[in-house]
């Protein structure tokens, strides 16, 4: 049985993703994550990065409405996020990192300084910033990321750990 805690919880982020605060997410608050974060870090729209971000944006919508999108309006409601995270990825977290994982990979290269993969903390908390995550949150997350102390986050600390947060286990 589903606690009502557990669907509070994953109320709670259905915000992360609304980025114009409209009450629903739909492919937009996909694009306009995406535009931020290319803004923040003075990247091109056009560059290879700014492409590769946009694609990953592109493909996490189009997961997100496969998994929550029950009425087929390409828009996800709080209900229809809570009941699509709830029924289908409450107890395969490992399916929301897939769906999340272009995306991610590309804010991590767009974030990245030089191109190894990783980005800095300080990097890192810029883009929880982007996505409207609290100051002094995102600077605490960013060093949890940073799992062995070298001040970089990788692709396989990021994706796991996005995958918990948003899938929280009851």
């Amino acid at each position: 049985m589903v606690s009502t805690e557990y669907e509070r919880r994953i109320a709670a982020r259905f915000a992360t993703f609304d980025q114009d605060g409209n009450g629903y997410i739909d492919r937009e608050d996909f694009n306009a994550a995406a535009k931020a974060l290319l803004a923040e870090f003075a990247v091109p729209a056009r560059s290879d990065k700014g492409q590769a971000l946009y694609a990953g944006a592109e493909a996490f919508w189009q997961g997100m409405a496969g998994i929550a999108d029950r009425d087929g309006d390409q828009r996800i409601t709080r209900e229809e996020f809570v009941t699509g995270a709830v029924k289908r990825l409450r107890d395969n977290p490992d399916r929301f990192a897939e769906i999340a994982r272009p995306f991610l990979h590309a804010a991590l290269a767009v974030a990245d300084p030089d191109g190894d993969g990783r980005a800095t903390v300080a990097d890192t908390a810029r883009v929880l910033r982007v996505f409207h995550v609290q100051e002094d949150i995102a600077r605490a997350t960013a060093a949890a990321l940073d799992t062995d102390g070298d001040d970089r986050v990788g692709e396989t600390e990021v994706v796991p750990a996005f995958a918990r947060y948003f899938t929280v286990p009851e």
